[in-house]
């Protein structure tokens, strides 16, 4: 395929009503400083009890969520499910720190792989070790030298105990999970319980992916170091291939601490590294899967010829595109209109408790260099030609 430009497709979910909605929000959105004085207006609302709820439901909610539970998902769901686009249910509420409240996220996760029982319509499930054990228990962990307190040791395996719970509840349930990237000084410990999950699940099929990030410079070396360990213990390796999340951070973290910054020293040193990803992965497309989530037109336009060339088929389960819902519609409708295997990934949850998902959303499309004027120009493009298409009847 050459572009993703048939608006036509890319909306063909979007009524005139959610169209001009998703406008004006990427109108707001475009604006730093509405952004930087939203978010704290929206905390001290919710903290005196103002009647906002309804205007965040309407607005960033309605654009970037599926719905407060995953019954609330479900027109979202069958939505997508009619233009060929799959749903990753992603629990998306945050900062919980209470043994309680992790079962509660680990319950929840199940329920997710549950409504993807032998349903094509939700092929993924998705979590994050920090949504179900405690950050410091897991920078303690990350070096497998440090010795663990009998508690901490404890809490290590009850975090196993509740991997496995989730990845065996995949494997019955016939569908597949990822299991999020996150930090790099907590990324190691991450990495073994995650492919000691592959190494039991993955003989027969990619039940658990790994997330990569190839913003991290030293992330191509460990792609090609695990696709080589997966054929000597004779498993899937199951791959999530990410740009990443948490630049600034780590760069700041590292300078901090007087090491070196674990990330590329430019864009264009991570795209290289992403599309030589690409094309690693399927040159050993026996031996694994790969989800490649992605809102770069370029990598995706990559990957789709990577495929033919190869003779890969577009529909190939082993191959998935990946976008957010709400962002990039023409790359994700595109694909899927020319039957590539694409899923969205639908974050749910009370409208509270993923305040601080929107928010990070709508500080993305603010940062990303050309994001929020990319979908405005496309929305623009997809009103006036429908304007055009009803004038001429």
């Amino acid at each position: 395929m050459k572009s993703f430009n048939d608006t036509k497709v890319a909306f063909q979910y979007k009524s005139d009503a959610d169209l001009r909605k998703a406008y004006w929000l990427f109108r707001i959105i475009a604006s730093p400083l509405a952004v930087r004085i939203g978010k704290p207006l929206t905390n001290i609302a919710f903290k005196l009890r103002l009647p906002i709820k309804g205007i965040i439901r309407q607005t960033i909610f309605h654009q970037f969520c599926g719905g407060e539970d995953i019954e609330g998902c479900d027109p979202t769901i069958k939505d997508l499910a009619k233009a060929n686009v799959g749903t990753i249910l992603d629990y998306s509420v945050e900062g919980k720190t209470e043994e309680e409240d992790f079962e509660k996220t680990v319950e929840e996760i199940i329920d997710t792989i549950e409504a993807g029982r032998n349903n094509p319509e939700i092929p993924f499930a998705v979590f994050k070790l920090t949504g179900i054990c405690r950050f410091r228990l897991l920078e303690r962990a990350n070096n497998p030298e440090t010795k663990l307190t009998a508690e901490e040791q404890a809490e290590a395996n009850t975090l196993e105990e509740r991997v496995n719970r989730i990845c065996k509840k995949a494997s019955e349930a016939n569908t597949s999970v990822f299991i999020d990237a996150e930090e790099s000084w907590i990324q190691d410990g991450i990495d073994r319980l995650t492919y000691l999950m592959m190494e039991k699940y993955n003989k027969e099929r990619a039940v658990v992916y790994n997330t990569v990030q190839m913003y991290r410079h030293d992330r191509l070396a460990h792609l090609k170091k695990q696709i080589n360990i997966a054929k000597e213990k004779g498993y899937k390796l199951g791959v999530k291939l990410v740009r990443g999340a948490y630049m600034e951070k780590e760069r700041d973290r590292a300078e901090d601490k007087g090491y070196p910054s674990p990330i590329q020293a430019n864009k264009a040193a991570t795209d290289k590294d992403f599309n030589e990803g690409l094309r690693v992965m399927l040159d050993n497309i026996e031996h694994c899967a790969l989800c490649a989530g992605s809102h770069n037109e370029d990598s995706n336009l990559l990957l789709t010829e990577l495929m033919d060339e190869k003779g890969i088929k577009h529909d190939d389960g082993r191959v998935y595109f990946a976008q957010l819902l709400g962002m990039s519609d023409h790359i994700s409708f595109n694909l899927a209109h020319r039957n590539f295997r694409v899923a969205k990934y639908v974050p749910y949850g009370p409208i509270e408790e993923v305040l601080p998902y929107l928010m990070r959303r709508a500080d993305e499309n603010t940062s990303v260099a050309g994001q929020t004027g990319r979908e405005l120009s496309l929305i623009t493009t997809e009103i006036n030609r429908r304007k055009q298409e009803k004038k001429h009847g």
